[in-house]
């Protein structure tokens, strides 16, 4: 922990999502934020998908210069209920593609050398092979009491702008206004996500049309058995019904 010139502490928090993920968890379960303690981000990881929505940029001196005289960004978290255990999140919770492309590169070995882009490039090639292959499930979505419900190959809860390897699943997200952001990608948009895809690898910046709701509170009924909380997978049984909902500006971040 650090302070700044009033005194006032903050957290200090450096690599990627993960690690802000895990400082962010023991904040959570401590009377200490009840003091509003901002954290200090230094997007070091990735992805750095937190700190993509937050503006920061990767320039480590710049940015530790700014905390003396940083503002201080609310930040909600999402709550997912109905799990045996209890979750939250800040970027995002879903179901679909991204749990088992996050199961893919865990048991993937760790190439030498490898920088960032060639991480998110080979995440972004074994994700296009899992759109080939992938069933999608049925879902039954309720987004503020409105019924959603179709056959997807994913569905995200969201609070960044970003997930995974960067795909900008809810471009104008807000983390502090309130608001999740709920993205799905439809078994019709398959072909068109698949060529999103190959044109990101090739590096090519070509957009994909997103749907996005804005909502307070979402429940999702799955058809299958894998989620994931930010970069935490999740094994669930069959079809468990889950409630999520927002709790505003529980976090800060400090921001230029």
């Amino acid at each position: 922990m650090g302070f700044d010139r009033s005194g006032r502490g903050f957290y200090r928090s450096g690599r990627g999502d993960g690690t802000v993920r895990k400082v962010t968890g023991k904040l959570l379960n401590r009377t200490l934020l009840e003091k509003q303690f901002p954290i200090a981000l230094l997007p070091l990881g990735t992805a750095n998908n937190v700190a993509t929505t937050l503006g920061l940029k990767n320039d480590t001196d710049a940015l530790i210069d700014s905390w003396q005289t940083a503002e201080k960004k609310n930040f909600d978290i999402g709550i997912v209920k109905g799990l045996t255990d209890p979750a939250f999140f800040l970027e995002g919770y879903g179901y679909g593609l991204f749990p088992y492309l996050m199961q893919e590169m865990k048991s993937a070995e760790e190439q030498e050398g490898e920088t960032p882009d060639e991480k998110i490039k080979r995440a972004l090639r074994v994700l296009h092979g899992l759109v080939q292959s992938y069933e999608a499930k049925n879902c039954n979505l309720q987004i503020d009491g409105e019924d959603y419900s179709d056959k997807f190959l994913l569905v995200e809860v969201m609070n960044t702008c970003s997930l995974g390897p960067n795909l900008h699943l809810a471009p104008n997200a807000d983390p502090g206004d309130g608001y999740l952001n709920v993205a799905v990608i439809t078994e019709n948009q398959r072909a068109d996500f698949s060529q999103y895809l190959l044109d990101r690898i090739h590096g090519h910046s070509v957009p994909f049309s997103y749907q996005t709701y804005k909502a307070q509170k979402v429940s999702i009924q799955w058809e299958g058995k894998l989620a994931h909380a930010d970069d935490q997978l999740i094994k669930v049984r069959k079809s468990t019904p889950v409630e999520i909902e927002i709790r505003a500006g529980v976090l800060e971040f400090m921001v230029p």
